[in-house]
Protein backbone atom coordinates (compact mmCIF):
# COMPACT_ATOMS: atom_id res chain seq x y z
CA UNK A 1 0.00 0.00 0.00
CA UNK A 2 2.69 2.51 0.76
CA UNK A 3 4.12 2.01 -2.87
CA UNK A 4 0.47 3.10 -4.45
CA UNK A 5 0.39 6.79 -5.57
CA UNK A 6 -1.63 8.98 -3.23
CA UNK A 7 -3.81 12.16 -4.40
CA UNK A 8 -2.31 15.99 -3.72
CA UNK A 9 -3.04 17.08 -0.43
CA UNK A 10 -4.66 13.54 0.77
CA UNK A 11 -2.81 10.44 2.04
CA UNK A 12 -5.73 8.52 0.83
CA UNK A 13 -3.97 6.02 -2.12
CA UNK A 14 -5.29 6.44 -5.93
CA UNK A 15 -6.61 3.23 -6.61
CA UNK A 16 -9.00 2.98 -3.08
CA UNK A 17 -10.86 6.30 -4.70
CA UNK A 18 -10.93 4.87 -7.67
CA UNK A 19 -12.86 2.06 -6.30
CA UNK A 20 -15.40 4.57 -4.61
CA UNK A 21 -16.62 6.24 -7.59
CA UNK A 22 -15.88 6.15 -11.34
CA UNK A 23 -16.95 7.94 -14.23
CA UNK A 24 -19.35 6.85 -16.47
CA UNK A 25 -21.66 7.92 -19.40
CA UNK A 26 -24.59 8.59 -17.20
CA UNK A 27 -22.46 10.62 -14.33
CA UNK A 28 -20.50 13.01 -17.66
CA UNK A 29 -23.77 13.42 -19.54
CA UNK A 30 -25.46 14.55 -15.84
CA UNK A 31 -23.25 17.25 -15.22
CA UNK A 32 -23.25 18.18 -18.75
CA UNK A 33 -27.23 18.94 -18.34
CA UNK A 34 -25.95 20.96 -15.01
CA UNK A 35 -23.96 23.20 -16.86
CA UNK A 36 -26.49 23.71 -19.43
CA UNK A 37 -29.26 24.81 -17.11
CA UNK A 38 -28.13 28.44 -16.32
CA UNK A 39 -28.09 29.67 -20.18
CA UNK A 40 -31.36 27.80 -20.73
CA UNK A 41 -33.09 29.23 -17.85
CA UNK A 42 -31.89 32.79 -18.73
CA UNK A 43 -31.70 32.68 -22.79
CA UNK A 44 -35.43 30.69 -22.88
CA UNK A 45 -36.90 33.51 -20.99
CA UNK A 46 -35.29 36.67 -22.71
CA UNK A 47 -37.30 36.66 -26.18
CA UNK A 48 -40.31 37.04 -23.57
CA UNK A 49 -39.43 40.10 -22.14
CA UNK A 50 -41.96 42.25 -23.97
CA UNK A 51 -44.71 40.39 -22.67
CA UNK A 52 -43.54 40.03 -19.14
CA UNK A 53 -43.67 43.12 -18.72
CA UNK A 54 -47.36 43.67 -20.34
CA UNK A 55 -48.45 40.51 -18.48
CA UNK A 56 -46.59 41.53 -14.44
CA UNK A 57 -47.89 45.38 -15.32
CA UNK A 58 -43.89 45.95 -15.08
CA UNK A 59 -41.64 48.55 -16.55
CA UNK A 60 -38.84 47.25 -18.88
CA UNK A 61 -36.28 47.85 -16.56
CA UNK A 62 -37.93 46.01 -13.72
CA UNK A 63 -37.98 42.89 -15.84
CA UNK A 64 -34.54 43.55 -16.35
CA UNK A 65 -33.99 43.35 -12.98
CA UNK A 66 -34.99 39.57 -12.62
CA UNK A 67 -32.19 39.13 -14.77
CA UNK A 68 -29.95 40.94 -11.97
CA UNK A 69 -31.46 38.94 -9.36
CA UNK A 70 -30.90 35.40 -11.10
CA UNK A 71 -26.98 36.63 -12.01
CA UNK A 72 -26.59 37.83 -8.10
CA UNK A 73 -27.57 34.45 -7.34
CA UNK A 74 -25.77 32.57 -9.93
CA UNK A 75 -22.33 34.33 -7.99
CA UNK A 76 -23.54 33.87 -5.04
CA UNK A 77 -23.89 30.27 -5.86
CA UNK A 78 -20.57 29.09 -7.36
CA UNK A 79 -18.92 30.95 -4.66
CA UNK A 80 -20.80 29.43 -1.45
CA UNK A 81 -21.67 25.76 -3.39
CA UNK A 82 -18.11 24.98 -3.85
CA UNK A 83 -16.96 25.68 -0.14
CA UNK A 84 -19.60 23.73 1.56
CA UNK A 85 -19.39 21.30 -0.90
CA UNK A 86 -15.75 20.91 0.36
CA UNK A 87 -16.88 20.41 3.86
CA UNK A 88 -20.14 18.24 3.52
CA UNK A 89 -19.44 16.29 0.27
CA UNK A 90 -20.74 16.01 -3.09
CA UNK A 91 -24.28 14.74 -3.50
CA UNK A 92 -26.37 15.69 -0.87
CA UNK A 93 -25.71 19.77 -1.27
CA UNK A 94 -26.22 19.34 -5.37
CA UNK A 95 -29.54 17.22 -4.44
CA UNK A 96 -30.69 19.90 -2.49
CA UNK A 97 -30.10 22.50 -5.20
CA UNK A 98 -31.73 20.88 -7.41
CA UNK A 99 -34.87 20.88 -5.30
CA UNK A 100 -34.58 24.15 -4.60
CA UNK A 101 -34.11 25.24 -7.71
CA UNK A 102 -37.64 22.81 -8.74
CA UNK A 103 -39.62 25.04 -6.00
CA UNK A 104 -38.40 28.49 -7.03
CA UNK A 105 -38.62 27.63 -10.97
CA UNK A 106 -42.22 26.65 -10.05
CA UNK A 107 -42.61 30.03 -8.61
CA UNK A 108 -41.16 31.99 -10.96
CA UNK A 109 -44.32 29.89 -13.49
CA UNK A 110 -46.95 30.91 -11.30
CA UNK A 111 -46.17 34.55 -10.08
CA UNK A 112 -48.34 37.40 -10.63
CA UNK A 113 -46.01 39.42 -9.37
CA UNK A 114 -42.66 41.09 -10.62
CA UNK A 115 -41.56 41.56 -7.05
CA UNK A 116 -41.88 37.72 -6.35
CA UNK A 117 -40.84 37.04 -10.14
CA UNK A 118 -37.52 38.99 -8.82
CA UNK A 119 -37.18 36.60 -5.48
CA UNK A 120 -37.59 33.66 -7.19
CA UNK A 121 -35.28 34.25 -9.74
CA UNK A 122 -32.56 35.32 -7.32
CA UNK A 123 -33.08 31.92 -5.65
CA UNK A 124 -33.51 30.02 -8.81
CA UNK A 125 -30.33 31.73 -9.81
CA UNK A 126 -28.01 30.88 -6.58
CA UNK A 127 -29.42 27.17 -6.03
CA UNK A 128 -28.59 26.98 -9.95
CA UNK A 129 -25.24 28.14 -9.51
CA UNK A 130 -24.66 26.12 -6.48
CA UNK A 131 -25.51 23.14 -8.72
CA UNK A 132 -23.24 23.94 -11.52
CA UNK A 133 -20.26 24.11 -9.30
CA UNK A 134 -20.71 21.39 -7.60
CA UNK A 135 -21.04 19.18 -10.80
CA UNK A 136 -18.02 20.56 -11.85
CA UNK A 137 -16.35 19.37 -8.64
CA UNK A 138 -17.56 15.86 -9.02
CA UNK A 139 -15.57 15.81 -12.78
CA UNK A 140 -12.27 17.34 -10.99
CA UNK A 141 -13.06 15.06 -8.40
CA UNK A 142 -12.23 11.70 -10.43
CA UNK A 143 -10.77 12.73 -13.33
CA UNK A 144 -6.86 13.86 -13.68
CA UNK A 145 -4.66 14.72 -16.97
CA UNK A 146 -5.56 14.63 -20.07
CA UNK A 147 -9.07 13.00 -19.82
CA UNK A 148 -9.74 15.69 -17.17
CA UNK A 149 -9.11 18.31 -19.94
CA UNK A 150 -11.49 15.97 -22.39
CA UNK A 151 -14.24 16.18 -20.19
CA UNK A 152 -14.07 19.96 -19.48
CA UNK A 153 -13.77 20.82 -22.95
CA UNK A 154 -17.34 18.75 -23.39
CA UNK A 155 -18.71 20.62 -20.89
CA UNK A 156 -17.75 24.11 -22.32
CA UNK A 157 -19.18 22.94 -25.63
CA UNK A 158 -22.28 22.54 -24.26
CA UNK A 159 -22.08 26.10 -22.66
CA UNK A 160 -21.78 27.04 -26.41
CA UNK A 161 -24.73 25.49 -27.73
CA UNK A 162 -27.16 25.85 -24.91
CA UNK A 163 -27.25 29.47 -25.38
CA UNK A 164 -28.50 29.14 -29.53
CA UNK A 165 -31.29 26.34 -28.20
CA UNK A 166 -32.13 28.66 -25.85
CA UNK A 167 -34.32 31.13 -27.37
CA UNK A 168 -35.26 29.39 -30.02
CA UNK A 169 -36.99 27.28 -27.86
CA UNK A 170 -38.28 30.72 -25.79
CA UNK A 171 -39.61 31.67 -28.87
CA UNK A 172 -41.41 28.37 -30.04
CA UNK A 173 -43.15 28.86 -26.36
CA UNK A 174 -43.89 32.04 -27.04
CA UNK A 175 -45.44 31.25 -30.67
CA UNK A 176 -47.45 28.06 -29.15
CA UNK A 177 -48.22 28.86 -25.73
CA UNK A 178 -47.22 31.21 -22.64
CA UNK A 179 -44.05 32.47 -21.59
CA UNK A 180 -45.04 30.54 -18.37
CA UNK A 181 -44.28 27.30 -19.91
CA UNK A 182 -40.26 28.19 -20.00
CA UNK A 183 -39.99 28.17 -16.19
CA UNK A 184 -42.17 24.51 -16.09
CA UNK A 185 -39.60 23.28 -18.65
CA UNK A 186 -37.09 24.04 -16.20
CA UNK A 187 -38.72 23.14 -12.85
CA UNK A 188 -38.98 19.90 -14.78
CA UNK A 189 -35.21 19.85 -16.03
CA UNK A 190 -34.78 19.75 -12.05
CA UNK A 191 -36.55 17.45 -11.24
CA UNK A 192 -35.41 14.96 -13.87
CA UNK A 193 -31.50 16.00 -13.02
CA UNK A 194 -32.74 14.88 -9.28
CA UNK A 195 -33.42 11.50 -10.63
CA UNK A 196 -30.47 11.63 -12.89
CA UNK A 197 -27.77 12.41 -9.70
CA UNK A 198 -29.70 10.26 -7.88
CA UNK A 199 -28.99 7.26 -10.06
CA UNK A 200 -25.59 8.29 -11.91
CA UNK A 201 -23.58 10.33 -9.72
CA UNK A 202 -21.85 8.74 -6.77
CA UNK A 203 -20.45 10.50 -3.83
CA UNK A 204 -17.18 11.19 -4.93
CA UNK A 205 -15.25 13.03 -2.20
CA UNK A 206 -15.42 10.56 0.35
CA UNK A 207 -14.93 11.67 4.30
CA UNK A 208 -11.19 11.57 4.54
CA UNK A 209 -10.93 14.25 1.59
CA UNK A 210 -13.19 16.78 3.18
CA UNK A 211 -11.58 19.62 5.10
CA UNK A 212 -13.56 22.28 7.42
CA UNK A 213 -11.42 25.24 6.14
CA UNK A 214 -15.02 26.61 4.48
CA UNK A 215 -15.93 29.87 3.89
CA UNK A 216 -13.35 31.43 6.22
CA UNK A 217 -10.39 29.67 4.13
CA UNK A 218 -12.45 30.97 0.73
CA UNK A 219 -12.05 34.59 1.90
CA UNK A 220 -7.95 33.93 3.21
CA UNK A 221 -7.26 32.77 -0.54
CA UNK A 222 -9.43 35.40 -2.27
CA UNK A 223 -7.45 38.23 -0.62
CA UNK A 224 -4.30 36.21 -1.56
CA UNK A 225 -5.83 36.05 -5.50
CA UNK A 226 -6.67 39.82 -5.12
CA UNK A 227 -3.22 40.97 -4.02
CA UNK A 228 -1.84 40.05 -7.72
CA UNK A 229 -1.87 42.74 -9.98
CA UNK A 230 -1.80 41.16 -13.34
CA UNK A 231 -4.87 39.01 -12.15
CA UNK A 232 -6.73 41.51 -11.28
CA UNK A 233 -6.34 43.06 -14.28
CA UNK A 234 -7.19 40.24 -16.40
CA UNK A 235 -10.22 39.87 -14.22
CA UNK A 236 -11.07 44.09 -15.39
CA UNK A 237 -10.60 42.32 -18.87
CA UNK A 238 -13.21 39.72 -18.04
CA UNK A 239 -15.71 41.73 -15.83
CA UNK A 240 -16.12 44.44 -18.24
CA UNK A 241 -16.41 42.69 -21.62
CA UNK A 242 -19.50 40.77 -19.37
CA UNK A 243 -20.60 44.05 -19.19
CA UNK A 244 -20.76 45.30 -22.67
CA UNK A 245 -22.10 41.68 -23.16
CA UNK A 246 -25.02 41.72 -20.62
CA UNK A 247 -25.82 44.97 -22.09
CA UNK A 248 -27.14 42.99 -24.80
CA UNK A 249 -28.55 40.23 -23.46
CA UNK A 250 -30.92 42.39 -21.65
CA UNK A 251 -31.87 44.87 -24.28
CA UNK A 252 -31.94 43.29 -27.81
CA UNK A 253 -35.53 41.83 -26.97
CA UNK A 254 -36.88 45.69 -26.42
CA UNK A 255 -34.46 46.88 -29.51
CA UNK A 256 -35.10 44.34 -32.08
CA UNK A 257 -38.49 43.35 -31.18
CA UNK A 258 -40.64 47.24 -29.78
CA UNK A 259 -38.09 49.46 -31.78
CA UNK A 260 -37.49 47.23 -34.98
CA UNK A 261 -40.82 45.12 -35.18
CA UNK A 262 -38.71 41.89 -35.17
CA UNK A 263 -40.89 38.87 -34.17
CA UNK A 264 -40.24 36.32 -31.48
CA UNK A 265 -38.86 34.15 -33.94
CA UNK A 266 -36.93 36.30 -36.41
CA UNK A 267 -35.25 37.37 -33.02
CA UNK A 268 -34.46 33.83 -31.60
CA UNK A 269 -32.71 33.09 -34.67
CA UNK A 270 -30.58 36.06 -34.58
CA UNK A 271 -29.65 35.39 -31.23
CA UNK A 272 -29.02 31.92 -31.73
CA UNK A 273 -26.87 32.95 -34.73
CA UNK A 274 -24.84 35.51 -32.58
CA UNK A 275 -24.32 32.59 -30.16
CA UNK A 276 -23.36 30.66 -32.87
CA UNK A 277 -20.74 33.23 -33.52
CA UNK A 278 -18.96 33.76 -30.27
CA UNK A 279 -18.93 29.89 -30.55
CA UNK A 280 -17.22 29.99 -33.32
CA UNK A 281 -14.43 32.73 -32.17
CA UNK A 282 -13.68 30.84 -29.02
CA UNK A 283 -12.89 28.09 -31.46
CA UNK A 284 -10.91 29.73 -33.49
CA UNK A 285 -8.92 31.34 -30.18
CA UNK A 286 -8.66 27.79 -29.03
CA UNK A 287 -6.86 27.18 -32.11
CA UNK A 288 -4.38 29.62 -32.47
CA UNK A 289 -3.20 29.06 -29.17
CA UNK A 290 0.56 28.43 -29.17
CA UNK A 291 0.45 30.32 -33.03
CA UNK A 292 -0.68 33.92 -31.96
CA UNK A 293 -0.03 35.72 -28.47
CA UNK A 294 -3.27 35.39 -26.31
CA UNK A 295 -2.80 39.07 -25.50
CA UNK A 296 -2.61 39.82 -28.74
CA UNK A 297 -6.30 37.38 -29.36
CA UNK A 298 -7.89 39.66 -26.72
CA UNK A 299 -6.88 42.93 -27.82
CA UNK A 300 -8.34 42.08 -31.31
CA UNK A 301 -11.54 40.88 -29.66
CA UNK A 302 -11.40 44.25 -27.26
CA UNK A 303 -10.65 46.31 -30.78
CA UNK A 304 -13.89 44.70 -31.77
CA UNK A 305 -16.05 45.72 -29.55
CA UNK A 306 -14.78 48.92 -28.94
CA UNK A 307 -15.54 49.99 -32.70
CA UNK A 308 -19.64 47.87 -32.57
CA UNK A 309 -20.17 49.94 -29.37
CA UNK A 310 -19.25 53.37 -31.17
CA UNK A 311 -21.17 52.17 -34.59
CA UNK A 312 -24.01 51.72 -32.03
CA UNK A 313 -23.80 54.54 -30.04
CA UNK A 314 -23.49 56.84 -33.20
CA UNK A 315 -26.85 54.91 -34.71
CA UNK A 316 -28.48 55.39 -31.54
CA UNK A 317 -28.19 59.01 -31.25
CA UNK A 318 -28.96 60.60 -34.92
CA UNK A 319 -29.76 57.34 -36.90
CA UNK A 320 -32.84 55.84 -35.02
CA UNK A 321 -30.69 52.82 -34.42
CA UNK A 322 -31.36 51.06 -38.19
CA UNK A 323 -32.01 47.42 -37.99
CA UNK A 324 -29.12 46.32 -40.23
CA UNK A 325 -26.42 48.00 -37.89
CA UNK A 326 -27.68 46.81 -35.09
CA UNK A 327 -27.70 43.40 -35.93
CA UNK A 328 -24.09 43.90 -37.52
CA UNK A 329 -22.80 45.17 -34.14
CA UNK A 330 -24.70 42.89 -31.92
CA UNK A 331 -22.87 40.28 -33.95
CA UNK A 332 -19.52 42.07 -33.95
CA UNK A 333 -19.70 42.12 -29.76
CA UNK A 334 -20.51 38.69 -29.60
CA UNK A 335 -17.57 37.48 -31.62
CA UNK A 336 -15.28 39.88 -29.66
CA UNK A 337 -16.74 38.20 -26.51
CA UNK A 338 -15.81 34.88 -27.82
CA UNK A 339 -11.96 36.01 -28.25
CA UNK A 340 -12.13 37.32 -25.24
CA UNK A 341 -13.77 36.18 -21.98
CA UNK A 342 -12.01 32.19 -22.59
CA UNK A 343 -8.28 33.72 -22.88
CA UNK A 344 -8.50 36.14 -20.19
CA UNK A 345 -9.54 33.14 -17.88
CA UNK A 346 -6.46 31.16 -18.85
CA UNK A 347 -4.46 34.44 -18.16
CA UNK A 348 -5.86 35.27 -14.54
CA UNK A 349 -5.54 31.88 -13.69
CA UNK A 350 -1.53 31.64 -15.10
CA UNK A 351 -1.35 34.54 -12.54
CA UNK A 352 -2.38 32.51 -9.26
CA UNK A 353 -1.07 29.05 -9.85
CA UNK A 354 -1.26 28.29 -6.41
CA UNK A 355 -5.00 28.98 -5.74
CA UNK A 356 -6.47 27.88 -8.80
CA UNK A 357 -10.21 27.17 -7.43
CA UNK A 358 -10.14 30.48 -5.79
CA UNK A 359 -9.18 31.90 -8.56
CA UNK A 360 -11.63 30.63 -10.88
CA UNK A 361 -13.85 31.15 -8.41
CA UNK A 362 -13.67 34.92 -7.67
CA UNK A 363 -13.28 35.62 -11.86
CA UNK A 364 -16.65 33.53 -11.92
CA UNK A 365 -18.33 35.37 -8.86
CA UNK A 366 -17.24 39.08 -10.55
CA UNK A 367 -18.57 38.04 -13.94
CA UNK A 368 -21.77 37.62 -12.79
CA UNK A 369 -22.29 39.96 -10.52
CA UNK A 370 -21.06 42.06 -13.32
CA UNK A 371 -24.10 40.36 -15.28
CA UNK A 372 -26.50 41.07 -13.01
CA UNK A 373 -25.99 45.01 -12.34
CA UNK A 374 -25.30 45.97 -15.92
CA UNK A 375 -28.97 44.07 -16.83
CA UNK A 376 -30.68 47.05 -15.10
CA UNK A 377 -28.51 49.68 -16.18
CA UNK A 378 -29.13 49.12 -19.77
CA UNK A 379 -32.76 49.18 -19.59
CA UNK A 380 -33.30 52.86 -17.71
CA UNK A 381 -33.91 54.23 -20.94
CA UNK A 382 -36.62 52.52 -21.49
CA UNK A 383 -37.58 50.34 -24.23
CA UNK A 384 -37.44 53.25 -26.87
CA UNK A 385 -33.67 53.82 -26.93
CA UNK A 386 -30.46 51.82 -27.53
CA UNK A 387 -28.49 54.68 -26.01
CA UNK A 388 -27.78 53.09 -22.90
CA UNK A 389 -27.11 49.84 -24.12
CA UNK A 390 -24.38 51.75 -26.66
CA UNK A 391 -22.69 53.70 -23.93
CA UNK A 392 -22.20 50.23 -21.82
CA UNK A 393 -20.68 48.67 -24.64
CA UNK A 394 -18.20 51.35 -25.41
CA UNK A 395 -17.37 51.93 -21.95
CA UNK A 396 -16.78 47.97 -21.00
CA UNK A 397 -14.74 47.55 -24.04
CA UNK A 398 -12.70 50.25 -23.26
CA UNK A 399 -12.51 49.24 -19.35
CA UNK A 400 -11.21 45.91 -20.39
CA UNK A 401 -8.49 47.43 -22.62
CA UNK A 402 -7.48 49.33 -19.60
CA UNK A 403 -7.02 46.20 -17.58
CA UNK A 404 -5.31 44.18 -20.74
CA UNK A 405 -2.99 47.26 -21.25
CA UNK A 406 -2.30 48.66 -17.82
CA UNK A 407 -2.87 46.69 -15.06
CA UNK A 408 -1.62 43.27 -16.50
CA UNK A 409 0.89 45.03 -18.59
CA UNK A 410 4.03 42.46 -19.27
CA UNK A 411 6.51 42.72 -16.48
CA UNK A 412 9.38 44.72 -17.62
CA UNK A 413 12.46 42.60 -18.08
CA UNK A 414 15.34 43.10 -15.80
Amino acid sequence: MSQLMSLPGTDVPLPSLRRQARITAGLVATVILLSAIAPLATDMYVPAFPRVAGDLSATASQVQLTLTTYFVGMALGQLIGGPVSDQRGRRRPLLAALAVMTVASIACAVTGSIAVMMAARFVQGFSGGWAMVIGRAVIIDLASGARLVRLLNVMAGIGGVAPIVGPLLGAVILQLTHWRVSFWIVAALGLFMAVAVALAVPESLPPERRHGGGLRAVMTAGGAVLGQRRYVGYLLVSGSIMAALFAYVATSAFVLQSMNGMSPIAYSTDFAANAGGMTAAALIAARLAGRVATRTVILTGQLTALTAGAAMLVGALWFDTPLALVLGCFLALMVATGLIIANSGALAAAEVPDHPGTGSAVLGFVQWVVAGLTAPIAGLGGEDTAVPAALIMVSGAALSMIGLLVIARPKRPE
